[in-house]
C-alpha cells in the first residue's frame, strides 16, 4: 500500500474528472480548474522539478501565496516525495531566517518577492542548490513555473508516477506561531496528514459536495484531498485581521460556499460587516473556527447571518496535534459561555475519535516515563496531554523541546500541549490558559484565560491580558487591557477595574492595572496574545 498523500488528488481526478476543483483570481478575473486538470497540472511541476533534480527526501521551501500554484506545487512536491517546508513569513525577517537556517533546505521555490529576499539574506539558505521562481521572473532567476505556462506545455495531460512512500516518510514540517517562544519545525508524516483528513471527513461530515473557501491556505489541500471546491478568498493570508469583509463576502455569496475555515479574527470582521449591512449567508451550512479562544458574542453574532440549520465548530488543538476536541457553538450558548464568563475558563469540547487527552500535575520540567505521570481528578486544573493519530511525533532539528514535550510510555508516546485545563462531569474539555503563561505568586496560581474573562465583561475593554513580573513563584500579578475606544479617561477605568477584582476571589490580589494601545499578537491567527511581550512592557511601564 502507497501511503502518499498526494495520491488523494489522482484519486479524486479519476472519480470527479470535470467536477470543480478549485476556483481563484488570477490577474483581474476569477477563473476555475477541474480536478482532472488540477492534477494535470500537478503531474506537469512534478516532472519540471524532477528534471531539476528535485528528489524523494529533499527538503523543499514553499513560499508561494494562495493560488493553483501553491495547490498543485504542494501535491507535486508530495508526489516526489519531497519533504515540503512551510513557514509563515510575517513571524518577522528574523524568526523567519532562523527557521529556514534550521530546516536546511535542499530547494527552494517561491514567488519574485521570496527570490529577493532569499539574495538579501543568503546565509540561511546555503544549503539550497535548486532554486525555482513562481510567475514571471523577467530574466533575474533561470528556472520558472506557472499554472498557465503547465497547461499550455506538450506535457500536460501526461502522468507522473507517484512516489511509493511508508506511513512514518516524512511529509512537511510546519512551524509553530511562536506564541510561547520561538517557532518550532514539527516534523508530518504522511501518516498524520491522512489522520487528519479521516477526521475532517468523518467528524465535520466535508466531501464532494461542499464548496469550500479557507481562510487559512492549509485547508484547501484538505478540501482538495476530500473532492471538495476551494474557493480562495482575495485576502492576504499573513494579516487575517485586516480582511475586507465586502470581498470575502462576495466570494461566499457568487459560489455558494458551503463552509469556511478561519480565525476569530476573521469572522469578528465578517460578522460585523454583515450584521452592519444586513447581509445573511444562506449557503454556509459549516464554520471551523481557530486558532484562539472564541468570545461567546463572536459566535452570537456569526449565527445570526447564518440560517438556522447552520452550525459554528471549534476544533482545539496546536500545529503539534490538531484537531483533538470540538464543540460547536450552540452548545457553547446553551451551555458553557455563561460559565466562562465566571472566569471558569473556555469549552473546548469532547476528546475526538481515536483521542486520548489526560489532565496530569502542572511541570515545567522534562517528564521522561509514563511512571512518572500524576493524574489529576476532574476539575482540578492541569496540564493537558494527548496522544493518537493526528499528533505529531517530533520537533525537527530540536532534542530540547522534544524532551519536554514528549512524554514515552509502553504504547508509544503522549504530546504535552503546553496548555492548562480540565474536564468536566460531562467529560468536556475546559481550556484556562498555556502553561507558560501562568502567574505564580507567593500565594497562589492565577490561570490567565480564567482571570482575563472577570475585565472582558467591562464594556469598554476589548481584551485583556494577565501576565506576571518577576520569578516564578514571587512573581507580582498585572492585568493589561486593550480598550475599544482609546480616547477613554483611562483613569477613571483603571479604578474600575480595581473594584471589579476586589469582587472576584480569582483576581483579588490584583493591584497593577494598564492600559496598552494595541496587543501584539500572532500572524497566523491575530488572536493569541503575546503575553511574554507585554510582561516585558508592563515591567518597564511601573519602573517608571
Amino acid at each position: 500500500m502507497n501511503h502518499n498523500i498526494a495520491e488523494t488528488l489522482p484519486n479524486i481526478a479519476a472519480i470527479y474528472p470535470e467536477r470543480k476543483g478549485l476556483i481563484c483570481k488570477t490577474g483581474k478575473e476569477y477563473r476555475s480548474w477541474t480536478f482532472k486538470e488540477m492534477d494535470s497540472i500537478t503531474n506537469c511541476f512534478a516532472q519540471s522539478l524532477s528534471d531539476l533534480g528535485v528528489a524523494k527526501g529533499d527538503r523543499v521551501i514553499l513560499m508561494v501565496k494562495p493560488s493553483v500554484e501553491f495547490i498543485t506545487l504542494t501535491f507535486a512536491l508530495f508526489k516526489i516525495g519531497a519533504v515540503i517546508i512551510l513557514i509563515d513569513p510575517g513571524m518577522g525577517y528574523k524568526n523567519l531566517l532562523k527557521c529556514i537556517g534550521k530546516a536546511k533546505p535542499d530547494a527552494f521555490i517561491g514567488i519574485r518577492k521570496a527570490h529577493f529576499f532569499k539574495l538579501l539574506f543568503p546565509k540561511p539558505f546555503k544549503t539550497v542548490r535548486t532554486s525555482v521562481c513562481i510567475g514571471p521572473s523577467f530574466g533575474f532567476f533561470s528556472h520558472t513555473l506557472s499554472a498557465d505556462a503547465a497547461e499550455k506545455s506538450k506535457s500536460f495531460g501526461t502522468q507522473f508516477t507517484t512516489a511509493r512512500l511508508q506511513a512514518d516518510d516524512l511529509a512537511a514540517i510546519l512551524f509553530t506561531t511562536g506564541s510561547t517562544g520561538p517557532p518550532k519545525g514539527v516534523r508530518y508524516e504522511h501518516s498524520i496528514f491522512q489522520a487528519q483528513l479521516k477526521l475532517i471527513r468523518d467528524y465535520y461530515q466535508i466531501g464532494p459536495e461542499d464548496i469550500d473557501q479557507p481562510a487559512f491556505p492549509l485547508f484547501a489541500l484538505f478540501s482538495t484531498a476530500l473532492g471538495a471546491c476551494s474557493v480562495i478568498p482575495e485576502m492576504n493570508a499573513a494579516k487575517p485581521a485586516q480582511v475586507d469583509p465586502a470581498k470575502f463576502v462576495k466570494t461566499i455569496r457568487n459560489n455558494n460556499v458551503t463552509y469556511s475555515f478561519g480565525s476569530p479574527a476573521i469572522w469578528n470582521v465578517v460578522s460585523s460587516y454583515c450584521q452592519k449591512e444586513k447581509i445573511s449567508l444562506p449557503s454556509v451550512k459549516k464554520i471551523l473556527m481557530a486558532g484562539a479562544p472564541v468570545p461567546g458574542d463572536l459566535l452570537q453574532r456569526t449565527l445570526s447571518i447564518l440560517s438556522e440549520d447552520a452550525e459554528i465548530h471549534t476544533p482545539y488543538g496546536a500545529t503539534e496535534s490538531l484537531p483533538i476536541a470540538s464543540i460547536t457553538a450552540k452548545e457553547i450558548l446553551a451551555d458553557t459561555w455563561e460559565k466562562t464568563r465566571r472566569g471558569k475558563g473556555v469549552c473546548v469540547g469532547r476528546v475526538l475519535p481515536g483521542l486520548e487527552i489526560q489532565i496530569i500535575n502542572i511541570s515545567d520540567e522534562p517528564i521522561d516515563k509514563w511512571t512518572q505521570v500524576l493524574p489529576v481528578p476532574a476539575y482540578e486544573i492541569g496540564e493537558i496531554i494527548v496522544r493518537g493519530p493526528v499528533v505529531t511525533r517530533a520537533y525537527d532539528n530540536n532534542d530540547k523541546e522534544n524532551c519536554l514535550a514528549k512524554i514515552k510510555d509502553e504504547n508509544g508516546f503522549w504530546h504535552r500541549m503546553g496548555d492548562l485545563g480540565y474536564f468536566d462531569e460531562k467529560a468536556r474539555l475546559w481550556f484556562c490558559g498555556r502553561k507558560g503563561h501562568r502567574v505564580t505568586t507567593e500565594s497562589s496560581t492565577m490561570y490567565t484565560v480564567c482571570c482575563e474573562a472577570i475585565f472582558n465583561e467591562h464594556p469598554t475593554v476589548f481584551r485583556s491580558a494577565l501576565v506576571g513580573i518577576g520569578i516564578k513563584g514571587h512573581q507580582t500579578p498585572v492585568l493589561i487591557v486593550e480598550l475599544h475606544d482609546k480616547q477613554k479617561d483611562t483613569e477613571t477605568l483603571l479604578s474600575g477595574l480595581k473594584q471589579i477584582a476586589l469582587q472576584n476571589e480569582l483576581t483579588c490580589t490584583i493591584e497593577h492595572f494598564l492600559t496598552h494601545p494595541g496587543f501584539p499578537v500572532d500572524i497566523r491567527h491575530n488572536a493569541k496574545i503575546f503575553r511574554e511581550k507585554l510582561s516585558l512592557w508592563a515591567t518597564d511601564k511601573l519602573r517608571k
